[in-house]
């Protein structure tokens, strides 16, 4: 396994291309802290709007799921 799997270095690679967008990655701590998987949520910097991740709740988006919405932002799909 390479080091570009794991999910430290994925958050690091994502964080950057969401900077370059006005954007930033958010996690939920308190998940954690209950023994849960961290959920994640992208926030507009501008306007510090949710954008991504707070349906049906907030922080409900996953790692991959917040990967693939910012891979369609590169993309010019949304």
């Amino acid at each position: 396994m390479s080091r570009k799997e794991f999910d430290a270095s994925r958050m690091r690679r994502m964080k950057r291309v969401a900077a370059r967008r006005g954007l930033t990655i958010l996690t939920s701590d308190k998940m954690k802290t209950l023994g849960l998987p961290g959920g994640h949520a992208v926030r507009e910097d501008e306007s510090h709007a949710i954008v991504f991740g707070d349906q049906p709740r907030p922080f409900s988006a996953s790692l991959d799921e917040v990967e693939a919405y910012l891979d369609a932002l590169e993309a010019g799909e949304e």
